[in-house]
């Protein structure tokens, strides 16, 4: 109660909160780990941030930032207790410029919310994670979000353009702004965007935006196996198209949407394609009827096709519940977000096959076959219960990310490393690449109080003179 005491006197009774019930539902995300802290300061502003990491520093108080707290990886979860600082009230759009092309935004906008906001201004945010009506921009810029139409238009990072960051010491530092190129220094905005909270506290984004596409087709089609659906894949791309978006889903994704939204919604196949193209109206129309040739010629057991924002949304809507139908299952699901070279998706997922023969586990594989950002779902029963389960689990989790990266690909795409791929960090990276990130939390947060406990603080730490 004395830390709450002194944050009172600082920032004010009303924005500092200790009841248990606050305390609990801001100690985890969506993962299982969680973490009580002392205390949660809930900012108004980058001052009350300035403020609050002053006296943190000053006292060596561990500070966790969140959002939405809707991360798969436990990277707000407080794993030193201290404060959490909550920025989901800093949650104003602060200015749509249609003649600038940017968006000015404190990070507790929700993603959805910006979303709808640019479109109705006729201008357009890509980046669209799955959780995008639960998760904030903040962090959305935390961990580098991507979502299906990375394959087209990129990540987070390409849109960031300018932020607003409170140093570990309270310092107060704007890099960039809303000129869309930049080259004045580093580029402290790539630093930050992805960086997890370990390296500062961004309490305003400023974010490049596109014309709005005035016309969208969706192609939807299934096939006997993910073989002949990774084929197809590659026939999209050998024809020399791009589409916005490119989705796959396995046998055991599909029959989980079965069980739960009915087979009528659900195509026949044990694997589902998704082609989603947008741009000018003729070029779309030409494109999606190409497309939909090049399917028709590898068999598909069905294949629909939709014209227009409300009709594609409505094949979309399969893709965007499968994570319910999955937790639909009973089953615990963990989702890992591994990449591998496009010309490995085949091999990705008949590993997992392999896995669940070895390990026991069903696995579910969906995602974004256009960059080889496929997530394995590992469904295991009693995850939550019984450590034994947790333990087979790290087993089976040893064995995928060693194939992964044995394939020349990455143990994270879109989540991050936080607490949940902390074991497997260092062999995600080279020693030299740890000892560049440990110098550069040591220049920017050298106390260690942001969001400290994740992977910067494993056993791979150089030792503190």
């Amino acid at each position: 109660m004395e830390l709450a005491s002194k944050l009172r006197e600082i920032l004010g009774n009303e924005i500092v909160a200790t009841d248990p019930d606050m305390l609990a539902a801001h100690s985890g995300d969506k993962w299982f780990a969680a973490q009580q802290p002392e205390v949660v300061v809930f900012a108004r502003s980058a001052d009350d941030v300035s403020k609050l990491l002053q006296c943190a520093s000053r006292e060596k108080i561990p500070v966790t930032a969140r959002g939405g707290g809707f991360g798969y990886v436990g990277g707000c979860v407080p794993a030193r207790g201290g404060i959490v600082l909550s920025l989901v009230r800093m949650n104003r759009i602060k200015e749509i410029s249609f003649g600038d092309a940017v968006a000015i935004v404190e990070p507790g906008v929700f993603t959805a919310d910006l979303k709808a906001a640019v479109r109705a201004q006729k201008l357009f945010y890509p980046p669209d994670p799955a959780s995008m009506k639960d998760c904030t921009i903040g962090g959305n810029v935390a961990t580098n979000a991507g979502g299906p139409r990375c394959l087209k238009y990129g990540v987070t990072r390409t849109y960031v353009i300018g932020l607003e960051v409170v140093l570990a010491n309270g310092d107060v530092m704007r890099t960039g702004g809303r000129v869309h190129k930049n080259k004045t220094g580093f580029d402290l905005i790539g630093l930050f965007v992805g960086s997890e909270g370990l390296l500062g506290v961004v309490t305003e984004v400023t974010l490049r935006l596109l014309p709005l596409p005035p016309a969208r087709s969706t192609l939807s089609a299934a096939f006997a196996t993910a073989a002949q659906a990774a084929e197809a894949v590659q026939a999209i791309f050998a024809a020399g198209f791009l589409p916005s978006s490119l989705e796959i889903a396995d046998h055991f994704t599909l029959e989980a949407a079965r069980r739960d939204l009915g087979k009528v919604i659900v195509p026949e196949g044990n694997a589902h394609l998704l082609v989603d193209l947008d741009g000018q109206e003729q070029s779309v129309l030409s494109e999606s009827a190409a497309i939909r040739k090049l399917l028709e010629k590898r068999k598909p057991k069905a294949l629909e096709i939709a014209t227009g924002e409300e009709n594609c949304e409505k094949l979309w809507a399969l893709r965007r519940q499968f994570s319910n139908s999955l937790r639909a299952t009973g089953l615990t699901k963990l989702n890992e977000d591994v990449v591998v070279p496009r010309s490995r998706l085949v091999d990705l997922m008949e590993f997992a096959e392999s896995l669940q023969s070895k390990h026991g586990f069903p696995m579910a594989c969906f995602g974004h076959a256009g960059d080889g950002n496929i997530h394995v779902n590992i469904m295991a029963d009693r995850y939550n219960r019984d450590p034994a389960v947790r333990d087979k689990v790290q087993r089976a989790l040893d064995d995928l990310f060693a194939q992964v990266l044995a394939w020349g690909g990455v143990i994270t795409g879109e989540h991050g490393i936080g607490l949940a791929k902390k074991r497997w960090w260092p062999e995600a990276t080279s020693a030299v690449v740890r000892e560049v990130h440990h110098r550069l939390k040591e220049a920017l947060d050298p106390d260690e109080i942001l969001n400290p406990g994740k992977f910067l603080n494993g056993e791979d730490s150089p030792p503190r003179e």
